[in-house]
């Protein structure tokens, strides 16, 4: 790679510190074609898009912004500019903010996490478990670069890509009378105390409607809006329940045992990136890999 001109970084500063190249330019004391052509070069020449149009101003892309942290370090020189600038393209460097429904944070997606940070030493991460609600908050926000949040999202102006669906299963304490079936059906749990999602939300209202479509009665006594706590209470033996089969996974071995459930429920979600921007490539990266990952997640 050619060696970066230190004028084509100061362009590239000016525009990041000032929001224009009007003002950049000024700041520079050189022309407003000048800074644009100073942008073009370094851009040619990192091979990276740091900035998209919108309307008449520049908006830094993530690559601009994770490059902007290096250049703010000046001292280190401009050599480790044009390093970062390869750990950019390659996705291996700056950061990534990910918020997720407790159902993937508690387990399933740390450990896919874990691995995926693995081959990419200088990327740094924040993971947050949060419902689905605030999940799309904060990506409406721009607080978190990539979400994974229940459908449907209300929301439609979000980019939302829809992630593989599996399916819901039935959790019965060890030692319950259905833990040796192989498959558990609504009839079999006619009468059992039932531990259900809150009331409103779309999974139990799935949840609901296949036990009325066939007439069969559960005594509903808990209900609670994360889908952990109502493993842990199955796990006390209290009664039974229809779970996502990565909440119950991690509850195997602590009390609960999971069985397909027929007719299938799927568990539904996306991933979610801010409107403001284009998707960061990172995010990108994770969210493919994720889809991966969740194809090959053991079915019960």
């Amino acid at each position: 790679m050619a060696r970066i001109n230190p004028r084509q970084v100061e362009a590239f500063r000016a525009v990041m510190l000032t929001g224009s190249v009007t003002e950049a330019a000024n700041l520079m004391a050189v022309t407003q074609p000048a800074v644009s052509r100073l942008l073009r070069d370094l851009q040619e020449l990192l091979r990276l898009q740091l900035f998209e149009k919108r309307g008449t101003g520049l908006v830094p892309t993530a690559a601009a912004m994770a490059l902007f942290t290096e250049v703010e370090r000046s001292f280190v020189g401009l050599e480790r500019i044009t390093a970062a600038a390869e750990e950019i393209r390659g996705r291996r460097i700056g950061s990534l903010r990910i918020a997720a429904l407790p159902a993937l944070a508690n387990g399933f997606l740390p450990r896919f996490a874990g691995h995926f940070l693995m081959d990419r030493p200088n990327l740094n991460l924040s993971l947050f478990g949060v419902i689905s609600p605030i999940v799309v908050d904060w990506v409406l926000n721009g607080q978190c670069d990539v979400g994974f949040a229940e459908v449907p999202i209300a929301h439609a102006g979000l980019n939302a890509v829809r992630m593989p669906a599996v399916a819901r299963v039935a959790v019965v304490p060890e030692g319950h009378r259905l833990a040796g079936k192989d498959v558990i059906v609504p009839r079999d749990l006619e009468g059992e105390t039932f531990i259900s999602l809150s009331a409103g939300s779309s999974s139990r209202h799935q949840v609901d409607q296949v036990f009325a479509q066939q007439d069969v009665r559960r005594v509903l006594r808990v209900e609670t809006s994360l889908s952990e706590i109502m493993c842990g209470m199955v796990s006390s033996g209290l009664g039974v329940a229809i779970a996502d089969p990565f909440t119950a996974t991690e509850f195997a071995g602590r009390g609960v045992v999971a069985r397909r459930f027929e007719p299938r429920i799927d568990f539904d979600f996306a991933a979610v990136y801010p409107p403001q921007r284009s998707p960061s490539p990172v995010a990108v990266d994770f969210v493919e890999a994720l889809a991966r990952a969740i194809e090959r997640h053991p079915v019960v």
